[in-house]
């Protein structure tokens, strides 16, 4: 097991937004969480981090965790017995949710993400193989989480985009409070364009109303981008935004 916080933060990180790993490598952690803004708040208790081996709940002088899918076909598949076996080891309270990352689950969204920080942290499972035995998913009630159309390895990537979305909403992570209050899908839109100095740069100046010093014009300016921008990249969740259906999916032929 990879603890969270060392040295003196531990007695903070002990209360402080937690989030539990269950993986084959749990060598992966903190990894990128452990720079920058994450970074810096773990190692000062505002959010704690636990990596636990799945492998160390394994009986048999192998450590096997994985076996052939009933039924046949390829690949291997997470062993319910094992995967429940470290679960319970890990001793969450039952306030706590129990994820498991995976392309067949639902859709990680903004609204989820602020929900989850917002609660004690999340145990996740990261599986890996072909898939994980259905019967543990329904036994330990995991919630399936997918942060995409697409199959990865395994699920400590997943799982580190999600706790990264996480923790940055955590008070204290983010340098200015509002940083988090103006972005993608945070009010249902993609974000507006974003400029800074020089003023002109390779011939494309800054758009002028964003230098007038009119902040009812700059306003108006950036929604107008975000709903183009949502328009052309995302229509459905302008369609959701603006309170109407989704354009229906056309088909050829």
């Amino acid at each position: 097991m990879i603890p969270s916080t060392p040295g003196p933060e531990m007695a903070a990180a002990s209360s402080a937004w937690r989030a539990t790993i269950l993986t084959l490598f749990p060598e992966m952690f903190p990894g990128p969480l452990g720079l920058s803004l994450a970074g810096k708040a773990l190692a000062s208790g505002l959010w704690a981090l636990e990596a636990r081996d799945i492998r160390a709940s394994a009986t048999d002088r192998h450590r096997s965790v994985d076996d052939t899918p009933a039924g046949g076909g390829p690949g291997m598949v997470l062993r319910a017995d094992v995967l429940a076996a470290a679960i319970d080891a890990a001793a969450v309270p039952p306030e706590r949710p129990r994820l498991l990352m995976s392309p067949r689950g639902r859709p990680l969204t903004q609204a989820i993400v602020r929900e989850l920080a917002a609660g004690p942290g999340p145990l996740i499972v990261c599986g890996r193989f072909e898939g994980v035995d259905q019967r543990v998913i329904d036994a330990r009630r995991l919630e399936e989480i997918s942060i995409g159309d697409y199959v990865l390895s395994g699920g400590e990537i997943a799982a580190l985009a999600l706790i990264d979305a996480c923790v940055r909403l955590l008070p204290g992570v983010m340098g200015k409070l509002l940083s988090g209050a103006d972005e993608s899908f945070s009010h249902g839109l993609l974000e507006y364009p974003h400029y800074t100095r020089p003023q002109l740069f390779e011939g494309q100046p800054i758009p002028e109303t964003l230098l007038s010093g009119d902040h009812a014009k700059v306003a108006a300016w950036r929604q107008a981008e975000a709903c183009a921008l949502t328009r052309a990249r995302r229509p459905d969740l302008l369609a959701a935004w603006s309170g109407q259906k989704p354009p229906k999916r056309t088909t050829d032929g």
